[in-house]
């Protein structure tokens, strides 16, 4: 993968990247897997914003990914690569032995041709399918299922990987793309390879439309409003926070306040935090 640049032909295009999208098939959507998506702009049921910034953006229609591959031993012949508009991933088509089509979350390397299967003794190549009992310590996989038939779950997004530390007592030791160590049953399956688009974090939108395309609406800082707005507000000229530390508009600490659950269920299956 490539990443495009521009000349400084505007101040818009100075510094913009946009990701090189020659390695794609040059084709429409299969319209048997497209579903009607909505926009509700950050309002409720009740027409209220409950959730700021968004809004607009180009019409998008979803894409029906297979996250489950429940299609096992039937090989299937990759059709077309394709970009979604829903995840940084791209996307490929696939076409069953039985002639039915689905998406996939292309793996890096899969090529328009290659023939990929979800079997316990399929071989280890990316975009294979396999329970985590028959795949090899060591090995970097994508798109991990937590319960067996629930599909992938975690390590969806492009450029992400994780790689399989150890397998003991029913349970297949996971490093996940934040450091963290996670115990995954064995019976719960997981895709060969590293997933498609690596270069996505290296791209600089470069104005603040493209943003808008995206369905993002522009924030206003809290140093700039008043007292009455936000906690960050007030004060004459410049002033500073006044507080231990950054908040959200509703007087919560902005940085690093504990968020999850106190006696989650699956705290047991969690060895090593991330960052830890």
């Amino acid at each position: 993968m490539a990443i495009k640049k521009y000349g400084p032909t505007t101040p818009g295009r100075r510094g913009m990247t946009v990701t090189d999208y020659s390695v794609l098939s040059k084709v429409a959507p299969e319209r048997s897997l497209l579903e009607p998506m909505k926009k509700h702009s950050g309002r409720n049921n009740t027409g209220r914003i409950t959730v700021r910034h968004q809004g607009g953006g180009n019409r998008t229609k979803y894409r029906v990914i297979d996250f489950k591959r429940q299609k096992t031993d039937m090989p299937a012949t990759v059709k077309t690569l394709e970009y979604d508009p829903n995840r940084s991933a791209f996307i490929a088509l696939v076409e069953y032995t039985d002639g039915v089509k689905s998406y996939i979350i292309a793996p890096d390397g899969l090529k328009v041709g290659d023939v990929i299967v979800s079997s316990k003794s399929a071989d280890i190549k990316p975009g294979n399918c396999l329970p985590f009992e028959n795949i090899p310590v060591g090995t970097i996989i994508h798109n991990i299922e937590l319960y067996p038939g629930r599909g992938a779950q975690l390590v969806r997004s492009a450029g992400n990987m994780a790689q399989l530390m150890a397998k003991e007592n029913g349970y297949a030791l996971v490093r996940l793309p934040s450091g963290e160590m996670r115990n995954v049953p064995l019976n719960c399956t997981a895709v060969i390879g590293q997933v498609s688009n690596i270069d996505h974090e290296n791209v600089n939108l470069g104005k603040a439309g493209r943003k808008r395309h995206m369905g993002v609406r522009p924030g206003s800082r809290g140093t700039v409003m008043n007292p009455c707005d936000h906690p960050h507000g007030g004060g004459e000229g410049r002033a500073p926070v006044g507080h231990s530390g950054p908040m959200t508009p509703w007087g919560k600490p902005a940085l690093g306040l504990k968020t999850r659950k106190h006696h989650k269920r699956s705290d047991k299956l969690i060895v090593k935090r991330a960052g830890k």
